[in-house]
């Protein structure tokens, strides 16, 4: 048997999220079709990240235990031949030893969280961005999120449902990134760093942001929100359409 690393790529819009579950397709379920497509196995896809309803992914991280020999070129090929229609493409698989796995050998994950401001919405992007029709201010938005930065409890940012032993969390970036795009339009990048994140905390800081950037809180009140250990003290939750993760290390 050999256990393989898969770097995946998907668009997360139809799927209800990494984990496989009985109300709709899941990630983490059409991989394990297309394992057994191609060498006949039932097994389980382990993932580094959860990623929910609509979440999108550049770089997320699997492994998954075959018992059939074959080369790391032809299980991704033929993953990718199995997995289509599916918007989900296998860009690497390589073997790793039986001690190593996606989500507990992680020691670092990364996301990216996109927004598209101006008046006119989305039709290339739609899905994939949050669209926000009013400008914000980026510097504005820099300073609130460098008010998050360094180790916290973060349950002002935390999902009710979420299962993580502690909301105490090691921010190491929050990274503001802004560039002009088409008439009077302005998309806004947001990187975020962390060994992991709480449910929902990426989204959570955001939909807080966008508070700071549209000039109705102060980056003061982030830091209000944060020592409140309240999540009815932060803003509201950005959609997942925006949310990409797009790098896990170990």
């Amino acid at each position: 048997m050999t256990r393989y690393k898969l770097i995946l790529e998907y668009d997360g819009s139809p799927f209800v999220g990494w984990q496989r579950q009985d109300n709709g397709p899941s990630v983490q379920a059409a991989l394990e079709e297309a394992v057994f497509g191609f060498c006949g196995e039932r097994t389980t896809v382990q993932g580094a990240g959860r990623t929910d309803t609509g979440v999108h992914a550049t770089g997320q991280v699997a492994h998954v235990d075959i018992e059939k020999s074959v080369e790391s070129a032809t299980v991704a090929k033929a993953l990718n031949a199995h997995l289509k229609p599916a918007p989900i493409a296998v860009l690497a698989a390589e073997p790793v030893g039986e001690d190593f796995h996606a989500r507990f050998s992680a020691t670092g994950r990364r996301y990216l969280y996109r927004i598209l401001c101006r008046p006119a919405p989305p039709a290339v992007l739609r899905g994939q961005v949050w669209w926000v029709p009013q400008r914000l201010d980026p510097n504005a938005l820099q300073a609130g999120a460098d008010r998050l930065l360094g180790h916290h409890d973060f349950s002002s940012f935390r999902a009710s449902e979420c299962q993580a032993a502690s909301p105490e969390k090691t921010l190491d970036e929050l990274r503001i990134e802004a560039r002009d795009c088409g008439p009077g339009g302005l998309e806004i990048k947001v990187h975020a760093a962390a060994r992991s994140f709480l449910h929902h905390q990426v989204r959570n800081m955001v939909g807080t942001l966008r508070l700071v950037g549209q000039g109705k809180w102060s980056p003061e009140r982030v830091t209000q929100a944060l020592e409140a250990r309240d999540r009815r003290a932060a803003g509201p939750t950005a959609p997942a359409a925006g949310l990409y993760l797009t790098d896990v290390t170990y």
